[in-house]
């Protein structure tokens, strides 16, 4: 199989059989990040140690999943990591500042819009970004993999190591949880 062989290439550390993953998972990789954090400079960040990591690590893969199994893993992984990494670094800004250093809190990019979005399309997707982004980590991942990158809900349990009822309960309460956000904006909006 084509892809049993690239991964034997990975192993014994091919420039061209790196060359290739990175060809076709980049897209996958970036989008996948970019949904997630809603900013194309880190998602450009997350991309890079995303490959880092496949190209480091391809040793301990076993081969137990596909392999874009593995690289979204490695992905939604690298993306909930950089999230807590940021959190806690907004968490002691705010608390230095409250000491009396000079120290700014991160503020979000507010005008978010996902590559793959038509112009049409774009106020409306910024609203749900937003939204998407108050959801719980489950909820979210589960979401931008289904409905984002269209990854069915086995593909999206074997990404998440879970299994497809827990897949189907995210999937239920986060469409929940987005109709009660989206609700509340369109009624205050008018």
């Amino acid at each position: 199989m084509v892809e049993e062989l690239l991964i034997e290439q990975l192993k014994n550390k091919q420039q061209s059989a790196f060359r290739q993953v990175v060809e076709l998972y980049q897209n996958m990789v970036f989008n996948t990040a970019l949904s997630m954090l809603q900013n194309r400079e880190e998602a450009e960040d997350i991309a890079q140690e995303v490959f880092i990591q496949v190209y480091e690590s391809v040793q301990k893969f076993k081969g137990e999943s596909k392999l874009s199994t593995w690289v979204y893993r490695i992905t939604i992984t690298k993306v909930l990591d950089w999230q807590r990494h940021k959190q806690r670094k907004k968490r002691f800004a705010l608390i230095s500042s409250l000491f009396g250093t000079d120290n700014e809190v991160e503020r979000d990019v507010p005008d978010f819009v996902h590559p793959g979005v038509l112009m049409e399309n774009k106020e409306r997707s910024v609203i749900l970004f937003k939204a998407l982004d108050k959801l719980p980590e489950n909820q979210k991942v589960a979401f931008v993999l289904n409905k984002i990158e269209g990854q069915n809900y086995q593909e999206v349990a074997d990404i998440m190591g879970v299994t497809v009822g827990a897949v189907e309960s995210y999937m239920h309460r986060a469409k929940q949880n987005l109709r009660k956000l989206l609700e509340t904006y369109y009624h205050t909006d008018k």
